[in-house]
C-alpha cells in the first residue's frame, strides 16, 4: 500500500482567501483535516469556532477545532464542507472524496 500526497486548493468562503496545499489521500480518515497554520492564514479565528471531540487512531480522544465553510478544489472538482484543524500535515478523507465523486488510485 502507496502513501499517496496531491496538491489541492482550499478557500474560506468568507474571508474570500484561497491557498494551495499538499495533502495526504486518507481514505481512513473522514474528514478533511488543516493544521492550524493553514487556518489562520485562510483567516479563520480558531477561539471562535465550534470544537468537535474526535477518536485519534491510536483510540485517544482529542477536542479540535472544526472550521467552516471550506471550499477545496481538485481536478475540476470542488465541495463546501467543514474541516478540522488539526495536525502539522493536512488529510483529504473520505467525505471530500465522496462528495467530489473521487476515488484513491494510487499510481506506482
Amino acid at each position: 500500500m502507496d502513501i499517496t500526497y496531491t496538491d489541492i486548493e482550499i478557500e474560506n468562503l468568507f474571508t474570500q482567501r484561497r491557498m494551495s496545499i499538499r495533502v495526504l489521500v486518507d481514505s481512513g480518515a473522514v474528514f478533511m483535516t488543516i493544521p492550524e497554520h493553514a487556518a489562520k492564514r485562510l483567516g479563520y479565528d480558531l477561539k471562535g469556532v465550534s470544537r468537535r471531540e474526535i477518536i485519534l487512531a491510536d483510540g485517544s480522544r482529542k477536542s479540535v477545532p472544526m472550521i467552516r465553510p471550506l471550499r477545496v478544489y481538485f481536478a475540476g472538482h470542488y465541495c463546501d464542507l467543514p474541516a478540522l484543524v488539526l495536525g502539522d500535515e493536512a488529510l483529504f478523507g473520505s467525505v471530500p472524496m465522496e462528495v467530489m465523486d473521487l476515488i484513491s488510485h494510487p499510481a506506482k
